[in-house]
């Protein structure tokens, strides 16, 4: 290939939240949301606390990179109701979309029925009302477009499934606790680089010519599995119809605190900030323990969708 430049530039201060920033015991510091509100960077992070199960973060920045963390919690397993037998053993991995004047919050929530997905909502940061679970089990990674399409809410996710490996769905809803229309957009690509699994990543962002999504994708090796980022392309008026999808990952393991920790060998986002001036904050779990974040070109993005793409399904 000509060009040797990385499509994902790291921010030379890596990592940029880790464990030993929050001011409450955790094991670390992995996987967040992040938006920008009121010209603040809002970053809700996933924790493993000192008994193994997960709850949400909040971190505030002026710059997108230097967070403080908030002296308590986010958001912890719901203690009554029916959110607490469905967030028993933790909530993890929360995506954020900004959607006439409020934050929709996306979370998986575990317990011994396995994982399925929740809703909650926001509109300043400080108090949290949970909406819904809007899936059954098992299924992760939702992830809502910040527009409505056609009338209709939209969202993308990952069901767990051996009969169609591990692939990117689209799903549609008029209230945001009715979901359906589903069909699969994007699967695996036989000895790719995520031959083993897809799933959405950050909630996709608009660009001129189409929806733009970071998403993960695995790799089985001989030595476990590697987590890197590719992105597609999605159409603005129909979502469903997928423009590209990069042939090539724009992100992968490199740096130690991604190459070793928690979970080896893994880069994983669930948040992205794109800017005025055409670039995009991308943020990602460095081996399911420490923030990372980078800059790349959205445009550069969009073409390497449409350039070199390889098949969607």
């Amino acid at each position: 290939m000509k060009n040797k430049q990385p499509l994902v530039r790291r921010y030379r201060k890596n990592p940029i939240l880790t464990r030993d920033d929050v001011p409450y015991p955790v094991g670390t510091v992995h996987n967040a949301g992040v938006v920008k509100h009121e010209g603040r960077y809002i970053m809700l992070f996933r924790s493993h606390t000192t008994n193994g199960r997960s709850i949400i973060g909040k971190a505030e920045s002026r710059d997108g990179f230097e967070f403080k963390v908030d002296p308590e919690p986010f958001l912890v397993p719901a203690e009554k109701g029916l959110f607490s037998e469905y967030e028993a053993f933790g909530v993890e991995d929360l995506r954020i979309t900004p959607i006439e004047g409020e934050y929709l919050l996306t979370y998986s929530a575990y317990s011994r029925h396995g994982v399925r997905n929740a809703l909650a909502r926001t509109k300043d940061f400080k108090t949290v009302e949970r909406v819904a679970l809007i899936t059954q089990a098992d299924l992760r990674n939702v992830a809502i477009f910040p527009e409505r399409i056609g009338g209709r809410y939209v969202r993308l996710d990952r069901p767990h499934s051996e009969i169609t490996p591990w692939s990117i769905w689209i799903s549609y809803s008029p209230d945001l606790v009715h979901w359906g229309d589903s069909r699969m957009l994007i699967k695996p690509e036989p000895y790719h680089w995520d031959e083993m699994k897809v799933g959405p990543g950050a909630p996709p962002f608009r660009t001129d010519v189409g929806w733009l999504h970071v998403y993960h994708g695995v790799f089985e090796t001989m030595a476990g599995a590697v987590y890197r980022l590719g992105v597609a392309l999605h159409d603005l008026a129909d979502p469903a119809k997928v423009l590209g999808v990069s042939d090539r990952w724009i992100l992968q393991p490199e740096d130690p605190w991604e190459v070793t920790g928690y979970v080896p060998n893994v880069v994983f986002t669930c948040g992205t900030v794109p800017e005025e001036d055409g670039t995009v904050k991308i943020y990602w779990g460095g081996a399911d323990t420490v923030m990372c974040a980078g800059t790349a070109r959205i445009d550069e993005l969009v073409q390497l969708c449409l350039n070199n793409s390889r098949k969607a399904c």
